[in-house]
């Protein structure tokens, strides 16, 4: 599990007299509000129906019981987790997490002791699921932070299963504690050894009180009044103050997302002579296609826009799947669009306002509020809601009733590419549901990269596809179902090879150039043949080879067969691409000619087993590169 990112204050609190959620010590009606305490970063949204309805629907699977039982506003925060995992506040308590789990391929509640005194406090526990109770005698030890044992159970559901979530109910059936079973319901009424319950939240029993419901977001509106004022007021202090000393033509990027629209009404609402921008990736849903007409039609805006079509399809097999690590479909799907949509519309560069905020990662909340774009060099960019919770968009939003995107209501919490490997597993399950036919078509796609690769139907469906070296956890959860992240090498003697190159416009940091070989690359003969020093330093770790040019040029070769180069430059980035790709197609396709040897004044080349050997000698001078028969008649 990742750790809390603190990107911002925290900014939730609770009115106790009109309960609803407050970004501020005061509510408008006067109260003084309670501070909650959520993991950062804090990016607090508004739960959804959908949400609301999923949070029952998980609840009612696990204990038999809804979590939420009537109308009441219902806050987000989203944290920090391997898949989709979201804090759920209610009446100014946090009362459990909802989470996707990519190794159950499910969602699961994870309830604290408010949440579970909700559905247990005054309920026969026999109508509910996922009990223990355990012996008065145990009652201390959990207290004091020890894991229910199996002989300290006198009753429980005999349908737990293990790794369920569970309630520990003192002999009054009381709530003790919340935790997940290490055993199964049966096992634990057997009294054997070892650990029943890992207990994750504890506390004395005590009564709850549950706070009338009947609360609307309309209502949240009016208490967050001078909060949202006070936001509005700067965000235009900011856009009047740049749009008047930067003297171009004033655009606003309209994603389809909430954060492009409330920039586009604060523009709005300061300016009457801008346009909006529309980079069509090709990959965008349909409804956010129809936003953008329809938000370009209730501002009367003219609407600049061109879609990329079939670019991401017609590259994928080129260049495999996107991942985390490697987003070649910035470059060809976004890149492109948006360069071509304002070289044609605004022969001297625009100014551009962007709904780019910090809480949404480390990356953005470092980055300037104003800026040259390094991608698009005729455009300079803007982010009037920098410091903007979700919640401050939503409220403003609310407030004015704007038009924004029905995806939110249906469960997507980020809306973009709709096959975007930053997207949650959770999304793209979601999107079977939403959208079966684009599901059917990625899916199709993966499995056919899947099957090239000699890599299985199980890793196309836990989402392992989205990295090209993952994550710790999700490296343990392969393990243990036995799924293999290892991609096979052809023995094909041609190495086909497609680049794209530019900024990452979806991440900051540097120029990027991203390729790939249409086969698995062995990194152990790259490794043996220390053909990638004529390059540069490398390091080598599981499925990834890591390489240091000087102090700024990078660059990672990755089993799958993708290469990424960066620097701070194009020109340098490619001719470093170029470089380690040569460098591979030495060490995989190399003949033990020896013309290198004689080309290498260091001595640092000898033929071992019949092929060339680069050992620690190498200066990292190339000049062996250039005189390479493989590289003359195989690239």
């Amino acid at each position: 599990m990742s750790k809390p990112l603190y990107l911002g204050e925290l900014l939730l609190y609770w009115c106790p007299s009109c309960n609803v959620p407050v970004l501020g010590k005061e509510c408008s009606c006067g109260e003084s509000t309670k501070h909650v305490t959520i993991t950062p970063p804090g990016d607090i949204r508004p739960a959804f129906q959908y949400e609301i309805d999923l949070i029952n629907s998980v609840a009612r699977k696990q204990f038999n019981s809804p979590l939420i039982n009537d109308d009441r506003v219902v806050v987000l925060n989203k944290s920090p987790y391997d898949d989709r995992m979201d804090e759920i506040i209610v009446d100014g308590e946090v009362l459990g997490n909802i989470r996707f789990e990519i190794e159950r391929l499910r969602w699961t509640l994870l309830l604290r002791i408010n949440g579970a005194r909700r559905i247990f406090d005054g309920n026969d526990r026999n109508t509910l699921k996922s009990w223990v109770v355990i012996d008065p005698g145990a009652e201390k030890f959990i207290l004091g932070g020890a894991s229910v044992l199996a002989p300290g159970v006198s009753d429980a559901d005999p349908d737990i299963a293990e790794w369920d979530e569970v309630v520990v109910l003192n002999d009054d059936g009381e709530v003790l504690a919340a935790g997940r079973a290490r055993m199964d319901g049966s096992r634990m009424l057997e009294r054997g050894k070892g650990v029943a319950v890992k207990v994750r939240f504890k506390e004395i029993p005590a009564d709850i009180m549950v706070p009338e419901g009947g609360q609307t977001w309309d209502m949240a509106v009016e208490a967050n009044e001078k909060y949202i004022r006070d936001f509005v007021e700067r965000s235009h202090k900011f856009i009047n103050n740049v749009s008047s000393s930067i003297d171009r033509p004033v655009t606003v990027s309209y994603s389809g997302g909430k954060d492009s629209l409330a920039v586009l009404h604060l523009v709005s609402e300061c300016l009457d002579d801008y346009e909006l921008l529309f980079a069509d990736t090709g990959i965008e849903f349909p409804e956010t296609v129809q936003n953008a007409l329809d938000v370009a039609e209730y501002y009367d805006k003219p609407l600049r826009s061109i879609s990329a079509g079939e670019a991401f399809w017609n590259s994928v097999d080129n260049f495999g799947p996107p991942s985390v690590e490697v987003r070649w479909c910035c470059k060809v799907c976004k890149l492109g669009p948006i360069t071509q949509i304002i070289d044609d519309n605004y022969e001297n560069g625009c100014l551009t306002f962007i709904g780019q905020r910090k809480y949404e990662s480390d990356t953005r909340a470092k980055s300037e509020s104003v800026w040259k774009n390094p991608w698009v060099g005729n455009q300079v960019a803007a982010a009037p809601i920098q410091n903007w919770t979700a919640m401050h968009v939503w409220l403003y939003i609310f407030k004015h009733d704007l038009p924004y995107n029905p995806l939110y209501e249906e469960g997507f919490d980020r809306i973009g590419c709709w096959l975007c490997p930053s997207s949650s597993l959770a999304d793209l399950v979601r999107l079977k549901e939403t959208h079966p036919e684009m599901e059917k078509r990625l899916n199709d796609c993966l499995l056919s990269y899947a099957e090239r690769m000699g890599l299985s139907e199980e890793w196309v469906r836990h989402g392992f596809w989205r990295w090209k070296k993952l994550p710790p956890q999700l490296r343990e959860i392969a393990k243990k179902k036995g799924i293999n992240l290892v991609p096979k090498s052809s023995d094909s003697g041609k190495l086909n090879f497609s680049v794209t190159s530019g900024y990452r416009p979806c991440k900051q940091g540097g120029i990027s150039a991203e390729g790939s070989f249409d086969t698995a690359i062995d990194l152990e003969k790259l490794e043996n043949t220390g053909m990638l020093k004529a390059v540069g330093k490398p390091a080598y770790m599981e499925g990834v080879i890591s390489l240091l040019q000087g102090e700024e040029n990078r660059a990672q070769v990755f089993a799958s067969g993708t290469v990424t180069a960066r620097s701070d430059t194009d020109k340098k980035a490619r001719s470093l691409m170029r470089k380690v790709e040569f460098s591979i197609r030495r060490a995989l396709l190399c003949s033990g000619c020896g013309v290198c040897i004689g080309k290498c004044s260091d001595n640092g080349i000898r033929l071992k087993k019949g092929v060339a050997v680069i050992g620690n000698k190498c200066t990292h001078c190339g000049r062996c590169i250039e005189v390479c028969p493989v590289i003359k008649f195989n690239s």
